[in-house]
């Protein structure tokens, strides 16, 4: 299993979604907080990001933004929010001189993992020559379909929108490689325990087993595997089987019991138990508040 994908998977609660517009100065559009990431792209011309607390971040074109937290944020002609309007009021002008693809994902922050929760606020990836060949493909083709009336132009643009996620993060953790989660990703020891975690969650890991499959003392790997991810190898099992539930029950219709197996609990009650304690609310409760009212 792959941590990344594994982890945007778990996350994700509906499909993403873009536009793209060609303006004309002056332009200053406002976004505000959302349950999720956005990104921008500038296709021609230039801009400002402005996110609240940070110093405004210069665009050209072919740059990439991606707003991971889905926190507040402005895009403007100039280094200043005054005049800001909601993107859906703008007016597209097909004679202008700036053009960008903006976007958004729907992610559950509650089920946030820190691989995603230790990217910044703004993660801002210029263009460049020779710089992450496979995001600016994914650029370039997005760019494309989203003003095409081809058939299968949905499919291709949801796809594409999932491929420039992680792209986008895959662009970020590579330019910082010493960072915590990156790093994590690039220690082969650590990185083999994530990945036996996330292929079988529902094993009866011991750490005595995953020290020995990677070649470890218990102490080393405990040790370096805090250190890079922000908590012991039992407690992250523990706490990424919780999330995975947490997706099952939102997502699907399995009984508990199937829940509790594939998270590894071998009954419903055990299961039950961990979850409350982790959640505050019991899986079938979980699951009630996470379902759409039954139509009148």
């Amino acid at each position: 299993m792959d941590v990344l994908s594994d982890v945007i998977t778990t996350m994700r609660t509906g499909r993403p979604a873009s536009r793209r517009l060609r303006v004309d100065a002056p332009w200053c559009y406002r976004f505000d907080p959302y349950e999720g990431a956005g990104f921008h792209i500038l296709l021609r011309g230039t801009g400002w990001l402005l996110a609240e607390g940070a110093e405004p971040v210069p665009l050209a074109t072919g740059d990439v933004v991606l707003v991971p937290q889905g926190s507040a944020h402005v895009l403007s002609h100039v280094p200043r929010p005054e005049g800001a309007v909601p993107l859906d009021d703008a007016e597209a002008e097909p004679e202008g001189r700036v053009e960008f693809l903006c976007g958004k994902y729907r992610l559950d922050h509650t089920r946030g993992h820190p691989l995603l929760g230790s990217l910044p606020d703004v993660v801002h990836l210029p263009a460049g020559p020779g710089r992450h060949a496979e995001l600016r493909a994914a650029v370039d083709l997005l760019a494309a379909e989203v003003t095409g009336g081809r058939s299968g132009r949905d499919a291709v643009v949801s796809g594409l929108l999932d491929l420039l996620l992680v792209y986008m993060a895959r662009a970020w953790f590579e330019e910082h490689p010493e960072d915590g989660w990156p790093r994590a990703l690039r220690d082969r020891e650590v990185a083999a325990v994530l990945e036996a975690l996330h292929t079988e969650p529902a094993a009866p890991w011991r750490l005595e087993e995953l020290a020995a499959r990677v070649g470890l003392s218990r102490a080393t790997l405990a040790r370096r595997f805090t250190a890079l991810t922000g908590q012991p190898p039992m407690t992250y099992l523990t706490w990424w089987r919780m999330t995975s539930a947490a997706h099952l029950l939102r997502t699907g219709e399995q009984p508990l019991t199937a829940v509790a197996r594939q998270v590894g609990y071998g009954s419903p009650f055990a299961f039950s138990h961990a979850f409350k304690r982790h959640f505050g609310r019991t899986p079938a409760q979980f699951r009630a508040d996470a379902s759409p009212p039954e139509p009148r």
